[in-house]
This record gives C-alpha cells, structure tokens and sequence, in this order.
C-alpha cells in the first residue's frame, strides 16, 4: 500500500507561484509515475502534469511553459513547481502515484488564485 500526503497549496496573486509537494511512503519501489490531477467546479478533472520514472514529463497544455514537475527518488516525493499562476488554475490539486497495477492518490491540496 501507498501512501501520498501533499503540501503547497495556498493562495496566490495572478502572476505568483506555488511549489506543490507529494510524499509518498509504504510501498514506493515499484512507482513509476507521479503526477498531479486538479478538479475545479464545474470542470472536469484535468490530468496537470505527470512524469514516468525514466521518461519525460509530460503537460496539459494550459500549464505548459509556466509549470514543471520533478522527482526526488531519494525522497519518494514528486514536485510540482508552478509559476505565472493564472486565476484558472485554481482548483484542488490531487497527486497520484502508480505502480502499473493501482493508483494511489492524495489527499487534495487547494490552489487558489485570486486578486
């Protein structure tokens, strides 16, 4: 079993940046991706960011060129480094984490930002 506790979330002006934080523990060796998901209302859930253990990390196009996420494999954690903010971008943000077999996910961190 996995476990995933976020941190980072906060409010923001437009323009700011926020770092989210995943950790992940219990049984971390055989991750191979991590990624955040966001879920704004009246929205569907959009798939942010995600990275593969030995891949490239890969985008939603809205936060291409203003977010970049990261892995820490001493740490078990995944960073989601998040600049330019944008009012849409506020959502709860969700990471997840799989081992090809189950996805394991977070606990949601809000993102807020707002003049």
């Amino acid at each position: 079993q996995v476990q995933l506790v976020e941190s980072g979330g906060g409010l923001v002006q437009p323009g700011g940046s926020l770092r989210l934080s995943c950790a992940a523990s219990g049984s971390i060796f055989r991750l191979n991706a991590m990624g955040w998901y966001r879920q704004a209302p009246g929205k569907e859930r959009e798939l942010v960011a995600r990275i593969f253990s030995g891949g490239s990390p890969s985008y939603a196009d809205s936060v291409k060129g203003r977010f970049t996420i990261s892995r820490d494999y001493a740490k078990n954690a995944a960073y989601l480094q998040m600049n330019s903010l944008r009012p849409e971008d506020t959502a709860v943000y969700y990471c997840y984490a799989g081992d090809r077999s189950s996805v394991y996910w977070g606990q949601g961190t809000q993102v807020t930002v707002s003049s």
